[in-house]
């Protein structure tokens, strides 16, 4: 094998439709020669969160040319690239579907190595791609659709410590912006408003915490906001702009504060192992929630890990990642053939026991 891959990576697991171009020779740090991603968030936005079916249409009308376009952008051609990586799951199964058959297409008219590569294995192994991480390293993963943390020991090496019973942060942000008629994503909306709120003025649950271990749970957090909303409108006849940033202030914390304080518990075990080299790392698109990282930094520095978390264009789904982890798997000699499957749910730590719940945006793993 050559010291030097280079690997178109495809991604469409949800409503970003994406491809990217990474390359790695060996010893040296990756590089990201592209990375294109289309959102989908204009075709959503009237009914409130992602459409599967929109979405699925979108992706087939724009893969192709989001891989012409970063091919461009990294000035090559297929016959420079090594192989294709595809999120083969989980996701919606419309988008991921999209995206296989894309990948199958173009490896059976080049001939490239074909790679599945697990869309949360993508999030997992970034700390490598963009910081070198050395296993083993702890992760939460913290997204739209999964919350959870894992250790990470070998690019198909994970254990799940816990995760969310139900709601995902991500979509717990996004329910909470429809309550309060923010635009979709939910994320950003709330975390905009909440620089102007009182995270103190709502005294908003923080589930679990009574509870030992790693779980979470959000969907009464945001039963608990929908009631306190509830209050007010019956009260003052609507909400008014104070009220809906002190109501983001207050979820935030409450999530930051349960993100927190399940993070220190999962770093206790983790250092409990003597790492050689501790590494905290947080991934996926709730990760971009400035009050949130500061939190968990914050935790990882008391518990004297190393704090990573990507580049705030790397936290949401994107190519670049999934091209990374399929050069991890080309280099321990993984290949997957024309019976590669799209896959609705896809746990990265087999053995352990399904999570309770299903979030809309993806199957919790």
């Amino acid at each position: 094998m050559s010291d030097t891959v280079t690997i178109l990576g495809l991604e469409s697991s949800c409503d970003d439709t994406a491809a990217a171009i990474v390359r790695h020779r060996a010893g040296q740090p990756p590089e990201i020669l592209s990375s294109i991603v289309a959102g989908q968030a204009e075709l959503h936005e009237a009914f409130g969160g992602v459409v599967p079916e929109i979405a699925a249409r979108a992706h087939t009308e724009k893969l192709d040319l989001c891989v012409e376009e970063a091919l461009d952008e990294a000035r090559l051609s297929l016959s420079e690239v090594d192989a294709i990586a595809v999120t083969a799951g989980p996701g919606l199964i419309g988008g991921v579907l999209a995206g296989v058959m894309l990948a199958k297409g173009i490896a059976a008219g080049t001939g490239l190595p074909l790679i599945g590569v697990n869309h949360l294995a993508g999030h997992a192994l970034t700390p490598r791609l963009t910081d070198g991480a050395a296993y083993p390293y702890l992760m939460l993963l913290v997204s739209g659709g999964h919350c959870q943390f894992l250790l990470v020991e070998g690019e198909e090496d994970f254990t799940r410590l816990g995760g969310t019973i139900d709601d995902a942060p991500g979509e717990a942000f996004d329910k909470t912006a429809k309550l309060l008629g923010l635009p979709q994503p939910g994320g950003p909306s709330v975390e905009v408003e909440a620089k102007s709120g009182n995270p103190a003025r709502f005294k908003l649950p923080r589930p679990l915490l009574d509870r030992p271990g790693y779980n979470m749970s959000f969907s009464g957090l945001k039963t608990a906001l929908l009631r306190e909303r509830d209050k007010l409108v019956e009260r003052d006849g609507g909400l008014h702009v104070q009220d809906r940033t002190d109501l983001c202030a207050s979820f935030q914390a409450a999530v930051a504060d349960v993100l927190a304080e399940k993070s220190r518990r999962a770093l206790a075990e983790y250092m409990g192992r003597k790492p050689a080299q501790p590494v905290f790392a947080v991934a996926g698109g709730v990760s971009a929630n400035m009050t949130i990282r500061a939190a968990l930094e914050t935790v990882s520095a008391a518990a004297g890990a190393q704090f990573l978390a990507p580049p705030l264009r790397l936290c949401t789904d994107n190519a670049a990642m999934i091209a990374w982890a399929g050069i991890e798997r080309f280099r321990a000699g993984h290949r997957d053939d024309m019976s590669l499957m799209a896959r609705p749910r896809w746990p990265l730590d087999q053995a352990a026991p399904a999570m309770l719940g299903s979030g809309k945006k993806g199957a919790k793993a």
